[in-house]
């Protein structure tokens, strides 16, 4: 049985897309998906099934919009992909909190880099299907908006540690 890791976008996030972590578990639960456990009240969720991946998004995705109204976008990854996040990690000698991996469900483009707007001191490094940003002066000053947003969803370092440890 697989290991997934869901990872919901734009929930519980400067008031909007309000969703408590134990419905989120329960509605996993209620999928079929085993052992559902979540960190942190973002929508960071871990979970064994035998559906691949693609299959077990667009069910949470589904239920999702019958609970919520609406459905946030889910991004998909399984523990080797946060092993290689992690090991990948250009920048890793910046603090946790100041690294931010902008997840999306398939390579970054040249866009994502060259259309960003308010590029003041932040560093920008593409991955396989992230892009990595450092703040040196911490995300919550930053002015930067990346192209990719409006399609992927973003967590720092110290996150991808914490939901690693939720893997078996």
């Amino acid at each position: 049985m697989a290991t997934h890791i869901a990872f919901l976008r734009a929930v519980n996030v400067g008031g909007t897309g309000k969703l408590k972590m134990d419905d989120l578990k329960a509605i996993a639960s209620e999928a079929g998906f085993e052992n559902p456990r979540t960190y942190i009240a973002s929508g960071n969720l871990v979970f064994e099934s035998e559906k691949p991946a693609d299959a077990v998004r667009i069910e949470l995705e589904q239920r999702l919009l019958a609970h919520m109204g609406h459905a946030p976008g889910v991004i998909m990854r399984g523990p080797e992909d946060i092993d290689t996040i992690l090991t990948d990690n250009p920048f890793p000698d910046a603090p946790g909190n100041k690294v931010v991996v902008l997840l999306l469900d398939a390579p970054p483009e040249e866009a994502d880099i060259s259309e960003c707007k308010h590029l003041t001191n932040e560093v920008i490094m593409s991955g396989k299907k992230e892009l990595y940003i450092w703040y040196p002066d911490g995300k919550g000053k930053s002015k930067l908006k990346l192209p990719g947003q409006a399609r992927g969803t973003a967590r720092n370092m110290n996150t991808f540690q914490k939901v690693k440890h939720l893997c078996p």
